[in-house]
């Protein structure tokens, strides 16, 4: 944890101290030293990770400290990760690390993951799936925007009964897709995981929306779109989040 202090005179304070805590830092460093993070890609990650057109800092003033923070490493203290980008190696690293950075602060309380994601490596989306099943917290997953292919699974991943959807999100599942070339032997190993690959994620997907297997690998087979409230009914969220 960084911490910066700085002296001034106040008419009624001899010295007010403040102190300036980086939870992004302290993340930073959990994240490269203790899970493998590589520091190289670490910024530039994060960086593609935060919007931009915006200043996404906030500075809080407090009694005895001001803090100024990103405003995704703020949200982090509150126990929140936002997933808005494609799913890839590299990102996949980053909310792993998330995830166990906060059931190291707290493993009692819930983690909230924001979700509005294409999809991408299926590999580095099972990571995130496995590490959200293995750590203590309870994860709720919530969509903003779309949850489609990889995304989908790991919402419909959330904890039971703590899986909600905006009224006018879109949550898509279908089958991986991948290519092979080289020798016809190489290509048949290929081939032989890629089965492997949707035997997987049609079973994660059954067991997480009540759903039969033959029911999921039929609707699987095309992309098969889902509103928000049609999610709900097929068993990928537990709620539509309306302002009542």
């Amino acid at each position: 944890m960084s911490v910066r202090i700085q002296f001034w005179r106040s008419p009624y304070l001899t010295t007010t101290i403040f102190i300036t805590m980086n939870y992004g830092k302290e993340f930073k460093k959990f994240a490269t030293k203790h899970q493998g993070v590589n520091a190289m890609y670490y910024d530039k990650i994060v960086g593609a990770m935060t919007p931009t057109g915006m200043t996404p800092y906030i500075i809080e003033e407090r009694q005895l400290n001001v803090s100024q923070l990103d405003v995704f490493s703020r949200l982090m203290m509150d126990r929140i990760i936002f997933l808005g980008t494609g799913i890839d190696d590299q990102i996949a690293n980053i909310v792993q690390a998330q995830l166990l950075f906060l059931e190291s602060a707290d493993a009692a309380k819930d983690i909230q993951i924001y979700i509005n994601s294409p999809g991408g490596s299926v590999y580095a989306g099972l990571g995130i799936y496995d590490t959200m099943q293995y750590i203590k917290p309870d994860v709720a997953t919530i969509c903003t925007g779309m949850a489609a292919s990889m995304g989908a699974v790991l919402l419909c991943a959330g904890a039971a009964g703590k899986r909600s959807a905006l009224p006018h999100s879109r949550v898509m599942i279908h089958q991986p897709s991948g290519g092979a070339q080289g020798v016809a032997t190489d290509m048949e190993i290929n081939l032989r995981e890629m089965l492997k690959l949707k035997e997987e994620l049609y079973k994660i997907i059954s067991d997480h929306s009540g759903q039969s297997y033959d029911r999921v690998h039929k609707d699987s087979e095309r992309d098969y779109w889902m509103k928000a409230d049609e999610a709900k009914e097929y068993g990928m969220i537990d709620e539509v989040l309306r302002r009542s």
